[in-house]
């Protein structure tokens, strides 16, 4: 009898279609002529391949991940496509080599629950209501944003894939980001400097933090898969609350910028990010036009 896969210690990672692929044409014509339309253009098109969204570099760069005897990464299609309109999709998939095997297609209905069922880690989605429910269900999730202007070749190899995070309402919980939005920056430095012996709350992407933590742990420094950094509007003194935070929580971040409201977007792409998350469109906006980029919703308290 077959064993069942355990995704418990892989980095499970569930993508939406929209995300991997650049599926804006068929996207306007779901919103404007209705589902009856966007299938028949799907199976009419099913011999098309797609062209690369913004999100596939990333998950080319985490298939690869899996080569040289290492099984670290699991990759899911998660879709509200029906199986008959997602062959295109999977025709796609495998013209580009990117060994994804797994997919849930739930027809219209909602992907949330699947996601906790796969074990997922991070959900990627042009969907701002998918991401949204997502991050309800205290599950790390990113509405890619999409950018024209953004260069993505199916060819390109990234030999280390590099993920930048916010800091506040993304790794941290939004505690502090509210006290700044209610009170301003006078009461946030204040209420920063007199907790910075006291860790933050964790935020929606603190799991996923942890989980990459214990990826680039198995590899020397020089030799890590992952490199991450954390791209924060604070500065001095609220910088130190924050390193103690990820002190105690005992997690690696290879790189730090405490930018006290310089723009984020040249940084980024110094850094050479492949995927940026922030909270807050005035930063992915700007990020999203030189690395991509997704924007992390705040969770809707019930």
């Amino acid at each position: 009898m077959a064993v069942a896969l355990k995704l418990e210690d892989k980095l499970v990672v569930g993508i939406s279609s929209r995300a991997l692929f650049d599926l804006e044409t068929e996207n306007h014509i779901y919103e404007t002529e209705g589902l009856d339309a966007y299938a028949q253009y799907q199976l009419e098109h099913e011999n098309d391949i797609l062209l690369p969204g913004t999100a596939f570099p990333l998950v080319k760069a985490l298939h690869r991940l899996n080569a040289d005897g290492h099984y670290l990464t699991e990759i899911i299609i998660m879709s509200k496509n029906s199986a008959d309109t997602s062959l295109r999709i999977f025709n796609s998939i495998q013209h580009y080599g990117l060994g994804i095997s797994r997919a849930a297609l739930v027809g219209g209905a909602a992907i949330t629950p699947y996601l906790g069922a796969f074990k997922t880690d991070l959900f990627l989605s042009a969907n701002e209501l998918d991401v949204q429910e997502a991050i309800n269900a205290n599950i790390a999730a990113g509405i890619i944003c999409s950018h024209d202007g953004l260069p993505i070749s199916p060819e390109d190899n990234i030999e280390q894939i590099r993920i930048a995070f916010d800091g506040d309402a993304v790794i941290f919980s939004d505690e502090s980001e509210r006290i700044y939005q209610e009170s301003g920056l006078e009461a946030f430095a204040k209420h920063e400097q007199e907790n910075a012996n006291n860790p933050l709350p964790e935020g929606p992407f603190a799991k996923l933090l942890r989980t990459i933590s214990v990826i680039q742990g198995a590899f020397s420094k020089e030799e890590a898969p992952i490199r991450t950094a954390l791209v924060t509007a604070r500065n001095a003194p609220s910088h130190e609350r924050v390193i103690r935070t990820l002190r105690a929580w005992n997690v690696r971040i290879d790189e730090a910028f405490f930018l006290g409201g310089i723009e984020k977007s040249e940084i980024l792409k110094a850094f050479n990010a492949n995927i940026f998350f922030d909270d807050q469109t005035v930063h992915t906006d700007p990020a999203s036009k030189l690395v991509p980029s997704a924007r992390v919703p705040y969770k809707n308290e019930r």
